[in-house]
């Protein structure tokens, strides 16, 4: 298998650009509860003076993508490929960065990238001396609430693999999917959701978390829950105490759930007097 992440670091070795490897998912400030992006950690670079770039390889976890995991581009826990320059280069130099790490180094064929409207004419000129259709697309802005810009998107069969963001006008924030990248240069993972939800909460233990009823910890315990209803014989200490108290609540409602006094209760009711989620329930009678 090609070590993705070796290839990069003597690629930004060989432009002279800082790397460091950065492999756990804690936040970098108080918004999020882990890291999502790799531009999280340089936020302030952004909007200060400095100048300079860097590049990393940044672990994340994102949870908008849950009930999608299991399709072969979507994950929980995944590793950001990053690019940063603060007002050094431009994203001529960023594009040229990116299509020769791309498809020089790695031998994947970008197939199209995206432009928004609004700098099109702009734009469209970084790609002349490439072989790669460019397509017009309003999506292409991205912003985390306070900096943003606009983006050039890079796809490959239809998959988003990459983007490179103009914040503010004056600097550039590159990310490119590691997963994503590995499924064109090693083959494509076919990864159950089982599998993806025990990625993430080892990812979880390996950055000092464990489960509990809030904050990290109580995200930590949501995906042990979905691990249950997955059905998974996982072996870790920390689900299969979860499993017990999960087996212990099926048991409780099983028991009680016909019974004339229980039988008119609300799902509000048993969840806030019982600690018994039915919608949970329902979703393990389901599978």
């Amino acid at each position: 298998m090609i070590d993705i992440i070796d290839l990069y670091r003597n690629f930004c070795a060989s432009k002279g650009v800082q790397f460091q490897l950065d492999d756990n998912v804690r936040p970098y400030d108080k918004t999020t509860l882990f890291c999502p992006a790799g531009m999280q950690q340089f936020k302030e670079k952004f909007k200060s003076e400095e100048t300079g770039t860097l590049a990393n390889v940044q672990s994340c976890i994102r949870l908008n993508d849950l009930e999608e995991i299991g399709d072969g581009t979507h994950y929980l826990y995944f590793d950001m490929i990053g690019l940063f320059s603060f007002r050094t280069l431009t994203v001529q130099q960023s594009v040229d960065f990116w299509m020769e790490f791309v498809e020089d180094t790695l031998g994947i064929k970008v197939d199209y990238v995206t432009i928004h409207p609004d700098k099109m004419e702009d734009w469209k000129s970084l790609y002349e001396n490439y072989d790669v259709e460019v397509r017009p697309d309003e999506e292409c802005k991205w912003t985390d609430g306070q900096i943003g810009g606009y983006c050039t998107e890079f796809f490959k069969d239809d998959v988003e693999i990459g983007n490179i963001v103009n914040p503010l006008g004056t600097c550039i924030d590159v990310g490119f999917g590691l997963q994503r990248l590995s499924m064109f240069v090693n083959g494509k993972n076919e990864e159950t959701r089982e599998e993806i939800l025990i990625q993430a909460c080892e990812k979880l233990l390996y950055s000092g978390y464990y489960p509990s009823n809030k904050e990290q910890g109580y995200v930590f315990r949501k995906l042990l829950r979905e691990l249950y209803r997955s059905g998974s014989d996982w072996d870790n200490e920390h689900y299969l105490k979860e499993k017990k108290r999960q087996d212990k609540v099926v048991e409780n409602y099983n028991r009680n759930k016909d019974k004339p006094k229980f039988k008119d209760k609300s799902n509000e009711w048993w969840f806030d007097t019982m600690g018994i989620d039915i919608d949970f329930i329902k979703s393990l009678e389901d599978k």
